[in-house]
């Protein structure tokens, strides 16, 4: 046997193929070791500028991320107070009663008034939307919780900032203590943010720093709230979720617009003329028409009916793009099922197209909707809980919200805080089946009908049974017929007959 042929039997028996450099598919694989901030900080910068550009311009971005916002969070998540009177020792109608109130007091006294917003022009619901939008196009998002007397009953306000604002100061080269605009602590803790007073891409091109420390002092609470998704540990900064497809969507915009200007040019009928001079013929008289466009000396128009003469030398040639192009739409939807991968948006949901059957559709939907729950609950309790957190404890603090014990314990402050965040929930292919199944999951213990409700309707189970319990004294007060429940169960059978049909 010969040399070669050894070399090629005994070539990686063991091991990785992907780390063998003698394989020539991985010559050109150039990665090195690095740590979070090595990996990721150079490239921050040109990351949010183009994801920002991408979801301007790009229609399929634009629906990606729309997509994922609708989803997850809607026109913002929706505080259920669920206080635990075990710990607090209260009853279960003095800790509702309790909710009740914290609820209101929160979402339409404080939330509803846009002085939650350090810049006045955002509910809480919008203030949410911006924060999430400004987390998935660059990255992260920060939150500063300044108090401002405006007059209202709570002082607490949300202030966002930019990632771009968030940088070391007078721009210094990022080290181990400092780096990304965050100078962290013996464990890798977040210590001090350095954010520039003004945005570098802003109409002021000042640059001014202001360090806010992680924490107060005294009190230990956060003066900062840093949204990010973190993958590695030690990373201090977050990547714009579009990072992986920038490049193919890139791409698949330029190969777009080369496709609508051939379809174009194709639809516009072009003709060339061939001269040996490269030079246009000259102008024709008036009363023949003009032929040369007037805003192009490059171009000549056609007019309905004209005739030109060619001189010596001079032929004519029409432009044939084929166009339509085949193999344009498999391109297309290639891409999009990576950037569908990327956003953990299923390509059906990605382009608004179901053609599948309802399993298909069904299994598609299920598997979006892990994901919008996964980040939904990330964001509730990185963003929503930490600002409800501090809220109340302004509001124990000025006596609009009675918690005895809040100020004194962390166990029974814990248990006041304790909260769900509700937003949109998923649409249903078929109501009768699900609802069905629903009911089944109940009067089997395999769920509840606080967490049915929840799920399918983004209702309060307690607050829908009051509501119907209002409902029907009412309807017995004014005389109206009830629903019997038989003849609705036979309602129900012959609507599902007709769909089945």
């Amino acid at each position: 046997m010969s040399k070669s042929i050894h070399s090629r039997l005994t070539m990686n028996t063991n091991g990785y193929d992907a780390a063998s450099t003698k394989r020539r598919v991985n010559r050109t694989w150039n990665a090195r070791l690095g740590n979070s901030d090595t990996d990721d900080l150079p490239s921050l910068d040109t990351l949010r500028v183009n994801s920002m550009d991408a979801y301007r311009n790009q229609p399929l971005v634009t629906g990606g991320i729309d997509t994922k916002r609708y989803n997850t969070i809607g026109g913002g998540l929706v505080l259920q107070s669920q206080p635990n009177h075990d710990v607090i020792g209260i009853s279960e109608e003095e800790a509702s009663d309790w909710a009740k109130d914290t609820e209101f007091k929160f979402l339409k006294i404080w939330g509803k008034n846009k002085n939650c917003d350090a810049e006045r022009t955002k509910i809480w619901g919008e203030t949410q939307v911006v924060a999430f939008y400004s987390t998935l196009l660059s990255g992260d998002v920060f939150a500063l919780l300044p108090h401002i007397d405006r007059g209202s009953m709570f002082s607490l306000s949300v202030q966002l900032i930019e990632a771009a604002r968030v940088s070391n100061p007078n721009s210094m080269p990022d080290n181990e203590k400092t780096a990304g605009g965050i100078t962290v602590g013996q464990y890798g803790d977040p210590v001090t943010y350095h954010f520039n007073k003004y945005h570098p891409g802003g109409l002021g091109f000042l640059n001014e720093w202001v360090d806010v420390p992680a924490y107060g002092r005294k009190s230990g609470r956060p003066n900062v709230i840093h949204l990010c998704e973190r993958k590695r540990p030690g990373q201090r900064r977050g990547i714009p979720i579009l990072a992986p497809v920038l490049e193919s969507l890139k791409v698949l915009s330029e190969y777009t617009t080369a496709e609508l200007e051939a379809a174009l040019i194709s639809g516009l009928y072009t003709v060339f003329v061939k001269t040996e001079s490269g030079e246009l013929p000259e102008p024709i008289p008036d009363d023949v028409g003009e032929v040369r466009d007037d805003n192009d000396d490059r171009t000549m128009e056609l007019a309905p009916g004209l005739i030109v003469g060619l001189k010596e030398g001079e032929s004519i040639e029409t432009a044939n793009p084929g166009r339509p192009n085949q193999a344009f739409e498999p391109f297309v939807q290639a891409i999009i099922k990576q950037v569908g991968a990327a956003l953990q948006v299923p390509y059906e949901l990605l382009i608004k197209h179901f053609s599948s059957s309802y399993s298909a559709s069904r299994a598609a939907l299920l598997e979006a909707w892990k994901a919008f729950k996964t980040r939904r609950a990330w964001f509730a309790d990185n963003f929503c809980q930490p600002i409800y957190e501090e809220w109340l404890y302004e509001a124990v603090l000025i006596g609009e919200i009675q918690a005895p014990g809040f100020l004194e314990s962390e166990a029974i402050r814990t248990a006041y805080c304790q909260a769900a965040w509700n937003g949109p929930q998923p649409g249903q292919l078929d109501p009768v089946k699900e609802t069905q199944a629903a009911v089944a999951r109940v009067e089997a213990g395999f769920s509840t009908r606080t967490k049915e409700a929840a799920e399918m309707t983004g209702t309060d189970f307690e607050q829908n049974a009051m509501i119907a319990k209002r409902e029907n004294a009412l309807i017995l007060e004014s005389g109206l017929k009830r629903i019997d429940n038989s003849k609705a169960e036979k309602i129900d059978l012959e609507e599902e007959k007709i769909n089945n049909e």
